[in-house]
């Protein structure tokens, strides 16, 4: 289910050997690909089923993150794809403002291509990133910022590049996630991409409370 990147590309190579990673690591890119596709575009038949037979793992258990899985994957293996297609169009491209907005932007400044995206902008270049060309989604997507933190987690496991992820999360994810995830479980017409929201609030909650701690210790 690691799709590649849509919307995100870096244009500077990689400098020095490739990094060793982690289970975890490799486990925390994986979610952020998956968020990414989700909300990119509707999910195929395909990628139904393979989060139906994920769900059966991750879905083990009574934490947040887990329960997020076990409905997520109900609801996916229940799900007929063209019905899912149907409702991410209407949530997300409906005919006037869309019911439920995807972009940054909104949450923090109530309007679409405001401060924060260019201030999400500097920091991408900072990084080495850039939207694709020819892509109309803006850089403040949230697919485009799971596939950011995915790029981090895949080259940046190191001390340094923690920092890195803690602080780009904190800025451009941290500050609207929770609002985007209300959106999406208040919007009566939302079934398969509620429970695709909660599955990114347990997710992104595990992250903020991970980067937390991390700030504390290397406080001390």
């Amino acid at each position: 289910m690691n799709a590649p990147a849509a919307i995100i590309e870096a244009h500077l190579a990689p400098a020095g050997d490739a990094p060793v990673l982690g289970d975890e690591d490799r486990a925390r890119a994986h979610h952020y690909a998956l968020l990414a596709r989700l909300f990119f575009a509707a999910p195929d038949a395909p990628l139904l089923a393979a989060l139906a037979a994920s769900a059966r793992v991750m879905g083990d258990g009574d934490a947040p993150f887990a329960r997020a899985w076990a409905e997520l994957g109900d609801c996916a293996e229940q799900a007929d794809a063209p019905a899912v297609r149907d409702e991410y169009d209407a949530l997300f491209y409906g005919i006037g403002r869309p019911d439920v907005m995807l972009y940054g932007s909104w949450y923090l400044a109530g309007f679409l291509m405001e401060e924060p995206l260019a201030e999400l902008r500097d920091d991408l270049a900072e990084l080495g990133l850039a939207r694709r060309a020819g892509v109309a989604e803006t850089e403040d997507h949230i697919a485009a910022l799971a596939e950011v933190m995915r790029h981090l987690a895949l080259t940046g496991p190191d001390e340094a590049g923690l920092a890195r992820q803690r602080r780009f999360f904190v800025r451009h994810l941290q500050p609207w996630y929770a609002r985007l995830a209300d959106a999406l479980a208040a919007a009566p017409q939302a079934r398969f991409y509620a429970r695709t929201g909660a599955l990114m609030r347990a997710f992104f909650d595990i992250e903020s409370e991970a980067f937390a701690m991390e700030q504390g210790v290397a406080g001390h």
